[in-house]
């Protein structure tokens, strides 16, 4: 949160960033001459990828592009039919799931 504070009322997750954004600015910044400040990029770019993780966001639809890549590419051999996976674990089906299951022992 902009205010420093968390949603629990410590510090927010990213005021540890924060911190040392303003203190590589602090340090290598003058009233007169702030091109020190581009000694500061790479602590900016963890302040803002804390508050917006776009990094993270990139890594993980790249892992889901090649997961499901993986998949369409190798598909599973065991992979349990769709009837078998719509009833198992519901609360109040037992009799189709017992069903489904007596109609796949009969496919064998």
């Amino acid at each position: 949160m902009a205010s420093g504070y968390g949603l629990a009322g410590g510090p927010s997750r990213c005021f540890p960033f924060w911190q040392d954004l303003l203190a590589c600015y602090v340090v290598n910044t003058t009233a007169d001459d702030v091109s020190g400040g581009k000694k500061c990029l790479p602590v900016m770019e963890d302040y803002y990828e804390c508050l917006h993780h776009k990094k993270e966001a990139t890594r993980i639809r790249a892992l889901q592009h090649a997961y499901r890549r993986t998949l369409a590419a190798h598909p599973r051999e065991d992979m349990p039919p769709p009837g078998t996976i719509r009833n198992l674990g519901l609360l109040g089906k037992e009799d189709d799931t017992r069903a489904v299951l007596e109609s796949e022992k009969a496919k064998k």
